[in-house]
């Protein structure tokens, strides 16, 4: 048996700069649980702390995997969640309404790392504050402009349905969206909901049911980053609910095989390495040279129906962003459009 290749150089180096800064990011996260009833002090200390620990030879690699996405400092993942352990043990009994108001904070800075830090602290506040936190994530939501935002979203949102199922009809609203990201949030929040741990619920069949739906509202559509959510969620749901995932695959390849559909057949293609061999090598033949064009517009029934008249689901979801924004939540500067999943 060969033994394992070494790491890299890149990687050796990218391995020491976090052991060297793992004890400042425990610190800073400590730091930060004494200043959660002062959000300004809150976020100069994140600023200055996050600053003293970027790395900016990653910056490089983190634009090429996620293009559109805005400022960063280069800090690295592990240094993030080093600082987040430490600052959410210690903060465990800070009140929830001082939590919301840094977190909101946080969610309007502008360096990324900032918002993920924000994000990753909303699924705490849930059982306490539902709807004040609910807001923040549908504001989060509408401002996001890439993937690593909306698949760290996807988490919060998973646990916030599980815990009070009418906000499925707020995911179903969103196949509608025209922001792509809205649609991929659709995809990774099927696909997170059997992994969320503080709640039950998320393997039962009956979330397959629903997740299904949704995916067979977006199947179809034109874009890459909408697809790979919606293969993402289809192989998680094949975990919780393979004899429903699998009658789903076989009429969506028919309805790709009869439509000539690119845009669905890559979504099966890549949703078949969690079926049995058997079954993912029958539909993979069935798919053969049906191909993805970018020309192509999309297909699905949301982008169907989106072309009429706006569908009653549509127009809740728009009256519901501006109820968050007259209820207080208001929106960051616009942005140039643009931990995780499906990528």
């Amino acid at each position: 048996m060969s033994a394992a290749p070494s790491p890299s150089a890149t990687t050796q180096a990218s391995n020491r700069f976090v052991a060297d800064h793992l004890d400042a990011a425990r610190a800073l996260g400590e730091r930060l649980v004494d200043l959660v009833a002062d959000p300004d002090a809150f976020v100069a200390a994140m600023h200055e702390g996050f600053a003293e620990m970027a790395d900016a030879t990653c910056i490089d690699g983190v634009r090429r995997v996620t293009p559109g996405l805005g400022p960063i400092l280069g800090v690295r993942l592990p240094l993030i969640d080093a600082a987040h352990k430490a600052f959410r043990k210690g903060a465990k009994r800070s009140p929830t309404a001082l939590l919301l108001e840094v977190m909101d904070r946080l969610l309007r800075e502008e360096p990324r790392e900032l918002r993920w830090f924000g994000m990753w602290n909303l699924d705490r506040l849930l059982p306490a504050d539902p709807e004040r936190t609910w807001q923040l994530l549908r504001r989060a939501a509408g401002e996001a402009d890439e993937w690593i935002t909306v698949d760290t979203l996807a988490h919060p949102y998973g646990e916030g349905i599980l815990r009070d199922p009418r906000r499925w009809a707020e995911l179903q609203q969103l196949v509608y969206s025209r922001s792509r990201w809205e649609r991929r949030l659709v995809g990774s929040t099927v696909a997170t909901l059997p992994h969320v741990k503080r709640v039950a619920g998320g393997k039962d069949k009956a979330v397959a049911a629903r997740g299904l739906t949704l995916i067979g509202e977006l199947i179809g559509d034109a874009e890459p980053d909408v697809q790979k959510a919606l293969s993402w969620a289809l192989r998680t749901m094949a975990e919780v609910d393979p004899v429903a995932t699998i009658a789903f695959l076989r009429a969506e390849t028919d309805t790709a095989r009869a439509t000539a559909d690119g845009h669905r057949a890559w979504v099966i293609r890549d949703s078949l390495n969690k079926l049995p061999d058997e079954t993912a090598a029958a539909l993979r033949a069935l798919l053969e040279g049906l191909r993805r064009r970018p020309d192509v517009p999309s297909t699905s029934r949301a982008a169907t129906t989106a072309v009429g008249p706006a569908p009653a689901a549509a127009t809740a979801r728009t009256a519901t962003a501006t109820e968050l924004v007259t209820a207080g939540a208001a929106p960051r500067p616009a942005q140039a459009p643009g931990r995780t999943s499906a990528t």
